[in-house]
């Protein structure tokens, strides 16, 4: 967004409450990779320029990207200023921080939608003895207590989490609710590929049926592998991680009830694979890729044990640790405008928010499907620093023709 604006000569500051990609820095596992390919890194005036463009980028090298486009660009950031609080007091929007005020015509909401990790309130019926950590201060096995783990949440953290702690010896449970499986390569080439150029990635907003729901889907089953291999549930039970279903309570004694839809689950995330697929079949068909990519091959479904458990009790202590892999929310406690809805997010139409100079960028779907994905935040910038300009000009002929009938107005008026 701050290129999208030094091209459109709009002044601006970006506050930044630690250092550039402070996130990548301090709320990222070790050994996390992003799960799209480095070709796919495309900001404004800015891309992949190595000789590794179908490899994923390592969590240093992400930083290292994001801090050398913030270079680049010559971007105004203002780093380890914390806003404390963002309202309209009739003249415009002001801007606390911990190291002063700002006023200004236009803000850009762009604070992440994973600020706070989704933990369900029953946490506080397991046993003391049991460590809670998330996926967002999760780091490495080491940090973790010998005995099992229990990962709850199977989308891209989730299962790349458990495979990794399986692997250093602790015995893993998997815990499946909603998720999507995806192979990483499909007919010869990375699926994110068949994405974007099937321009499922560059699906609008407002080209979706229920939008609501697109936005809350989780994420593909992909993890960036120097493999780039799958990594699905079949892939987890083949080393030994066990599966059950959705953690769906702990009763007051410590007892684990999961619920019994893990394999209706698993079949109705093979159903979407096979959807998916068979969209980037038939576009591959018509338009002229089959005869250079590679036949189609489909997975095998995912195989679920015959009578997964549906209970477990905490207090036996098999279960030394919890993983929540269940998502996170975004912490507007700072915003002070009206614009929640009720279920506390911020109401808007494409980045649009419903308060008139407000802005959002950073969340999921939020003007395409690829909102959510470095990718996809050019097109976002672009789109809303042209809304954002043309308000500020509508906003300034109206207020000079506001000054022209009380007298002569200065031509250096901003």
């Amino acid at each position: 967004m701050s290129r999208c604006l030094t091209e459109r000569s709009i002044d601006h500051v970006v506050l930044e409450r630690g250092d550039v990609a402070h996130t990548w820095r301090t709320e990222r596992w070790d050994s996390l990779r992003l799960l799209t390919p480095n070709w796919q890194s495309r900001l404004p005036g800015f891309s992949y320029t190595g000789d590794d463009p179908d490899g994923y980028r390592t969590m240093p090298e992400v930083i290292d990207f994001f801090a050398c486009y913030a270079k680049t660009i010559s971007a105004p950031v203002q780093t380890r200023t914390t806003v404390t609080s963002v309202r309209h007091d009739g003249e415009g929007f002001l801007i606390r921080t911990d190291a002063g005020e700002w006023r200004c015509r236009t803000v850009v909401l762009a604070s992440g939608a994973c600020n706070v990790a989704c933990v369900p309130a029953f946490v506080n019926r397991l046993p003391n003895s049991i460590a809670n950590i998330t996926a967002q201060n999760y780091r490495n096995p080491g940090q973790l207590a010998e005995g099992g783990v229990l990962v709850v949440g199977a989308s891209a953290s989730g299962t790349q989490i458990a495979y990794e702690i399986q692997r250093s010896g602790r015995q893993v449970i998997l815990s499946v609710g909603e998720h999507i499986r995806a192979p990483r390569m499909y007919r010869g080439k990375d699926l994110e590929w068949w994405m974007d150029v099937a321009g499922i990635l560059d699906q609008r907003f407002d080209e979706v049926d229920d939008i609501r729901r697109a936005r809350s889907v989780p994420s593909l089953q992909l993890a960036g592998t120097p493999d780039r291999s799958t990594l699905d549930l079949n892939a987890l039970t083949a080393i030994g991680v066990k599966l059950v279903g959705r953690l769906a309570g702990v009763t007051d004694d410590g007892k684990a009830q999961f619920a019994g839809s893990l394999r209706n689950m698993c079949a109705l995330s093979d159903l979407k694979m096979g959807r998916l697929l068979d969209f980037i079949d038939e576009w591959a068909t018509n338009n002229g890729f089959d005869n250079t990519a590679v036949p189609p091959e489909r997975l095998p479904p995912t195989r679920v044990e015959g009578a997964p458990p549906l209970a477990m009790d905490f207090m036996r202590g098999e279960i030394k640790t919890i993983v929540w892999a269940t998502g996170y929310r975004p912490d507007y406690s700072w915003l002070e405008l009206p614009v929640f809805d009720r279920k506390g997010m911020v109401r808007h139409l494409g980045g649009v928010v419903d308060f008139p100079g407000a802005y959002l960028m950073g969340a999921p779907f939020l003007r395409r499907r690829k909102s959510a994905l470095i990718d996809g935040a050019g097109n976002d910038a672009r789109d809303l620093s042209n809304h954002l300009a043309l308000a500020l000009a509508d906003a300034r002929s109206w207020r000079m023709k506001q000054k022209s009938d009380l007298g002569p107005v200065s031509a250096s008026d901003p």
